[in-house]
């Protein structure tokens, strides 16, 4: 190629710059209608979920702001948090440190990706994660959201089992994650779908130690098991402390390893760090997520033994099987990890989680006792707490229950949809529900809660429950209509 050919190439490139798309800047979303809100996620995002966000009204709220315990909206409403992004929100929104903390990173123009360096954030947060486990859970690895913690849990375990050990225990009603690994042990068709997922699994009943044990002894390829501490999707559920003993126990004397979700219930959810404290025992690997990041970083990470890291990838040769990914370890997330976990114990808010989930607990037990037709059953730990209500053919006069029964399966979740609906169009207040049991509302507001905030959720749930059933779903098919 001559001269004269790159030259006129070089001119040509310059004149043929690539156009500018049709773009929207930040300054057009933060004032984009929610009819063009509701036009992109339309074309763009998920037109099947929005069917179920108008169902309960949601899509009629453009969040502006949010501080604390409250969401504001576009009328300047104010909405409380009950709902905590399913837990990811243990300091509230915005907390000040943790602003203050992402803002210094910025301005002194910290490094993020730092792949080819050791960086001294990632150091500082494994540092930190292993102070606060107990045990020897100490050697971390660092990624951005609870799937990618537990697939990194669940493929140390299976290493460190060994090719003669590769089944793996999972519970009904369990949710461990939506990527194609965790989602062979997640137990719910709806995520399932159709995808060919592997089949090296074994499933037992949540809490069941016999089922677990006949499991174990029948066959001596099994080399894992995974348990959320407190299954979240499944309708807020415990185990017994003694269940956990029971199961430690097991595990050694089979040589099983355990792995620990504490994805949603741990950082101090429970009323301890990780739930399983409560009983006393350690598992062999652990996984946390959701609050990790402070409310405002994705941030997940998964905890091991160092004798069940090693012997997965303890030479240079085994090294990198799995090591980070591109973000895991970015400085600012990392940084914004290090701070929340210190407000944790700063603010003693693992303190407040307990003092604060049994006064929750105590208000909805008196509920309970007030409206014994609908609600069915109060029950968590800390501030994660589960309101089961009574299938709707329980809820109304005994006469017509015989006609209701046999809608029971298909109109499982239409009471607390229809509560939570109410609860954010008449008083301002945002709850959610599970996946399974779709009777339970789902109660994980921050740990930042207080009894007064407890006060006003009552309150509000208190005069919708006071309408009766009736009412209820009458109030709903109005506000459809409108």
């Amino acid at each position: 190629m001559n001269k004269v050919t790159t030259a006129a190439m070089q001119h040509q490139t310059v004149q043929g710059l690539i156009s500018k798309p049709d773009l929207l800047t930040v300054e057009d979303a933060k004032v984009m209608s929610l009819p063009r809100m509701t036009e992109i996620f339309t074309k763009h995002l998920n037109p099947g979920q929005l069917h179920f966000m108008k169902l309960l009204g949601f899509h009629k709220v453009k969040i502006e702001r949010a501080d604390g315990m409250y969401y504001y909206d576009q009328n300047g409403r104010a909405i409380l948090d009950f709902f905590g992004g399913f837990g990811s929100l243990a300091f509230g929104h915005n907390h000040p440190r943790i602003v203050e903390a992402r803002k210094k990173f910025q301005d002194e123009k910290r490094q993020e990706i730092a792949i080819a360096f050791m960086s001294q954030y990632a150091s500082a947060l494994a540092y930190n994660l292993a102070a606060c486990s107990p045990g020897d859970l100490d050697m971390v690895f660092l990624g951005s959201s609870g799937s990618e913690a537990m697939e990194a849990a669940i493929k140390v375990a299976e290493r460190a089992a060994g090719p003669k050990k590769p089944k793996i225990v999972y519970a009904e009603n369990s949710f461990h994650g939506k990527t194609k690994g965790v989602l062979s042990i997640t137990d719910g068709q709806l995520y399932r779908g159709d995808f060919k997922l592997v089949d090296n699994t074994v499933r037992v009943p949540f809490g069941d130690i016999d089922a677990i044990e006949n499991a174990f002894r029948s066959d001596p390829e099994i080399g894992v098991i995974v348990l959320e501490t407190i299954q979240g999707g499944g309708g807020i559920i415990q185990a017994p402390n003694e269940f956990w003993q029971k199961l430690r126990a097991l595990c050694d004397q089979y040589g099983v390893l355990w792995v620990a979700d504490e994805v949603q219930c741990g950082f101090g959810r429970s009323g301890r760090f990780y739930a399983f404290e409560h009983a006393g025992v350690v598992p062999d690997v652990t996984a946390l997520a959701k609050s990790l990041g402070g409310g405002k970083a994705a941030v997940g990470a998964m905890i091991a033994r160092r004798e069940v890291y090693m012997k997965a990838y303890g030479t240079p040769k085994t090294a990198m099987i799995h090591a980070m990914a591109t973000f895991g370890g970015i400085g600012e997330a990392c940084a914004t990890s290090i701070e929340a976990i210190n407000i944790l114990y700063d603010d003693h808010l693992i303190d407040n989680a307990a003092t604060t989930g049994d006064y929750l607990l105590q208000r909805l037990e008196e509920l309970k006792a007030k409206y014994p037709a609908m609600i069915k059953d109060v029950r968590g730990k800390g501030l994660m707490v589960g309101l089961e209500f009574h299938d709707f053919s329980k809820t109304v006069p005994v006469v017509l229950r015989p006609v209701l029964a046999v809608l029971d399966d298909k109109l499982k979740g239409s009471l607390p949809g229809f509560i939570g609906s109410h609860l954010l169009r008449d008083h301002g207040v945002l709850v959610a529900f599970t996946e399974y049991n779709r009777n339970v509302v789902r109660l994980e507001p921050p740990l930042i809660c207080g009894r007064d905030h407890v006060d006003d959720f009552i309150k509000a749930l208190d005069e919708v429950l006071s309408r009766g059933i009736v009412r209820i779903v009458k109030d709903f098919v109005k506000a459809q209509v409108k």
